[in-house]
């Protein structure tokens, strides 16, 4: 269960609009990151929100499953806005690099004015006893 928790939020997103409405167009790019990252999907579930109402677009859901973990993240248009989570297991060799390299790439796509992100070492990393 080692492993590296990237979380982050992406605000003022100047990307294209479409990557935080577009559900099968963001599935594409999402298994494409992590396949140029080295690292393996298994899976991967998108779902796009209708519009509001008001007529303001709907966001997505999606998940990529890894092999190594899981990519998550939702966008919220009418913020312009994603959250992300990026989890990568390190039981086979450190995949940190490769979680970093889809942080990355999500970042690129979605081009935010202003980032908060948050890394977290999951896991005991040490020998000796996992902390309570």
């Amino acid at each position: 269960m080692n492993g590296l928790h990237l979380s982050a939020e992406f605000h003022d997103c100047t990307g294209e609009p479409t990557w935080l409405t577009d559900a099968e167009r963001l599935r594409t790019a999402a298994i494409q990151a992590v396949t140029d990252a080295g690292l393996q999907a298994v899976g991967a579930v998108f779902h796009p929100f209708p519009a509001s109402p008001a007529g303001q677009p709907g966001g997505v859901t999606g998940v990529v499953l890894l092999a190594e973990s899981h990519l998550a993240l939702h966008t919220w248009p009418e913020l312009g806005a994603v959250t992300l989570d990026v989890y990568v297991c390190n039981r086979s060799g450190d995949h940190s690099a490769q979680a970093r390299q889809v942080m990355a790439a999500m970042r690129a796509l979605f081009k935010p004015g202003r980032t908060e992100q948050r890394d977290v070492i999951r896991g005991a990393v040490a020998p000796g006893p996992v902390p309570r």
